[in-house]
């Protein structure tokens, strides 16, 4: 038997009770002076009982977990009730018609169906509210007493704001005690929601967490805009309680399958950036069906775009990697969620020409990201030949197999660090940037770059360094107290980069907007506030100076007068001069020569013979930033 059912038997026979309850108060105080027979009023209450058990059977009434109900299925029970009268009056009629009976008593049976309405749907209320007191008082005796109960203040007395107060109330969590609302609707301030008063504004949040003893912020506003979200989790990082928001609409779209909502509040959400909003079916018509590899599917970056890609349903996506942990990691992933569309996971490197061959030959990609690059600026300083092995020569070998092989668009991923350069990876994205102009005036095939400045996350960027130092107590090592840095998030980086892709006609630069510089010795500070301590006096901040090859402040423009403006107002395209394709072979040559003779002075000295705004020495080039700026 239906266990669900079993737990309704004592509302089923409540509700067989509510229903000669109702006939007998009915016949006996509102008609009271109508000369009715025992045999009548029996009569009538066993009709309308057996009316409804049959309309609740057909209906499944009775499987319903009314502890557990909510508006939909009372407004179910409603509707059910309405059938069950009509069935009374139809049958009541009929029987009268027949002579079988000689009473008809309309008036009666309709205030014997409101009574019964409204006794059973208080039992299903009361059955609901009982429960839910009784799982507060178990809740309450199991909780032991070391437990803390947290004081928290809900931003926002929007919706979501009070859905959290909602949800806290009906799952009966005995550790929180929700004080109340932050809202800077002035209307609001003072009202009730749920039994819990509006406090006040965003200004107010400081003093307000100070007086009442707050421990614990929800921020409930995922409409906000970036800027307005940022300037808020500024305001309660003032404060000593640890902070917690529902994500931005843009994050509750791309993950609604999310269990926990409520999430601790992530570096990403004070970058002053606003949700990227895509050409979805621009983008479909450029991936839908196709044949899409990307080189260096493993890494941040590559694998991100593998996961935006794979969302408009290519024909294939070909994965190349020669990292094979990062290869299997996002195959798997990606099996998981498109059992039937497996991407291809190959262990290659781009430096091996005859192996890209190989691959291309067998799966004739149509559109090629190109991901794969070492881009960590003091370790290619120390190893500059393995700059130009992987990141020259290894986009060479790709773009000269994609043309052979009549690829129709080909995207580089490229940085800011290519923009004046002061050290040798951002030089060699330079010359990568020069080799796909070049390829781009001599084959059928779309060359691209798309530019972006750092990306949060990312392997490399400084977050994960920050939450390591601070996770050991400190001090978090910042280069120093001025650098800055443009920041994006790898969802945006990546879905801008295919969006680029969709205006590439070939031979652009994309230049991605990065929004606001960010200082890095602030990003510290705002990253030990949201783990919960203090700078500089929980968790100390130590200068320890610029690596080799690091600027202080990035560019992502080599010349902003060129620069338009696309269809996507995150994109902008510049079109620098192009490398002719002799000059190109003498320079690979020249370079060629330089690693052949294990020379990484040479390296460095033939890199500023052919990028010429490489500059070598870049204490000077910062030094001179810094009078610039002061």
């Amino acid at each position: 038997m239906n266990k669900t059912y079993i737990r309704n038997r004592y509302i089923f026979i409540l509700d067989i009770l509510s229903v000669l309850m109702s006939t007998l108060l009915t016949y006996f105080t509102v008609f009271s002076e109508m000369p009715l027979t025992e045999e009548v009023v029996f009569f009538t209450g066993g009709m309308y009982t057996a009316c409804n058990l049959v309309t609740f059977a057909a209906f499944r009434v009775y499987t319903t977990a009314w502890c557990y109900s909510g508006t939909g299925e009372l407004v179910k029970f409603l509707l059910v009730n309405i059938v069950a009268v009509v069935m009374v009056f139809v049958v009541n009629e009929a029987l009268r018609l027949l002579g079988i009976i000689h009473f008809a008593h309309r008036r009666i049976n309709f205030v014997i169906a409101i009574l019964s309405v409204l006794s059973m749907t208080v039992i299903r209320m009361f059955a609901k509210e009982l429960h839910k007191a009784i799982g507060l008082r178990v809740k309450h005796d199991n909780t032991t007493v070391g437990n803390a109960v947290h004081r928290v203040l809900i931003i926002g007395a929007g919706d979501a704001g009070r859905i959290i107060m909602n949800n806290s109330k009906s799952a009966g969590d005995t550790n929180v005690e929700i004080v109340g609302f932050i809202d800077d609707d002035r209307a609001k301030h003072g009202k009730k929601f749920f039994g819990v008063k509006v406090l006040g504004g965003r200004y107010d949040i400081v003093r307000i967490c100070e007086q009442m003893d707050i421990d614990r912020i929800i921020l409930a506003i995922p409409s906000a805009y970036a800027e307005e979200r940022k300037e808020i989790i500024d305001i309660c990082s003032q404060t000593k309680c640890s902070i917690k928001t529902i994500p931005g609409l843009s994050e509750l779209v791309d993950a609604p399958e999310k269990e926990n909502v409520i999430r601790d509040v992530r570096i990403e959400d004070l970058l002053d950036r606003e949700p990227v909003v895509l050409d979805n079916d621009r983008i479909k018509d450029l991936v839908s069906g196709k044949v899409i590899m990307v080189t260096g599917g493993g890494g941040s970056i590559g694998s991100e775009l593998c996961r935006q890609i794979m969302r408009f349903s290519p024909k294939t996506l070909v994965i190349v990697d020669i990292y094979e942990n990062n290869a299997y990691d996002i195959q798997m992933e990606l099996n998981e969620k498109y059992p039937d569309n497996k991407p291809v996971v190959l262990i290659a490197s781009i430096r091996d020409k005859v192996r890209l061959e190989e691959i291309f030959a067998q799966y004739r990609p149509q559109i090629v990201f190109h991901a794969a690059a070492h881009k960590h600026v003091p370790l290619m300083e120390s190893s500059p030949r393995e700059a130009i092995k992987n990141n020259v020569f290894g986009t060479y070998n790709l773009a000269i197999t994609a043309d052979k092989f009549g690829v129709d668009k080909f995207v580089m991923i490229s940085t800011d660090k290519a923009v004046n350069p002061t050290n040798v990876m951002g030089a060699s994205k330079r010359l990568c940037e020069m080799i796909i102009q070049c390829m781009e005036n001599i084959s059928e095939t779309d060359f691209v770059t798309v530019r972006f400045g750092n990306v949060l996350g990312s392997n490399g960027s400084v977050i994960p360094l920050f939450k390591r130092q601070i996770e050991n107590g400190g001090p978090v090592k910042v280069t120093h107290k001025d650098v800055i840095r443009f920041f994006m998030t790898i969802p945006e980086a990546a879905q801008l980069v295919i969006q680029a892709a969709c205006y590439a006609n070939g031979g652009e630069i994309f230049i991605l907007d990065m929004g606001k510089p960010v200082k890095i010795y602030n990003l510290a500070e705002n990253l030990i506030r949201l783990s919960g301590y203090k700078p500089n006096v929980d968790i100390k901040i130590e200068i320890v100076g610029l690596r080799p090859g690091e600027k202080l402040y990035e560019e992502l423009l080599m010349n902003s007068d060129n620069l338009k403006h696309t269809q996507h107002k995150k994109i902008f395209v510049d079109k620098p001069e192009s490398l002719g394709y002799d000059a190109l072979q003498e320079s690979l040559a020249l370079l060629q020569k330089a690693v052949d003779n294990r020379d990484d002075d040479e390296v460095r000295s033939v890199l500023e013979k052919v990028v010429p705004t490489y500059i070598r020495d870049n204490i000077s080039f910062n030094k001179q930033c810094e009078s610039t700026r002061s």
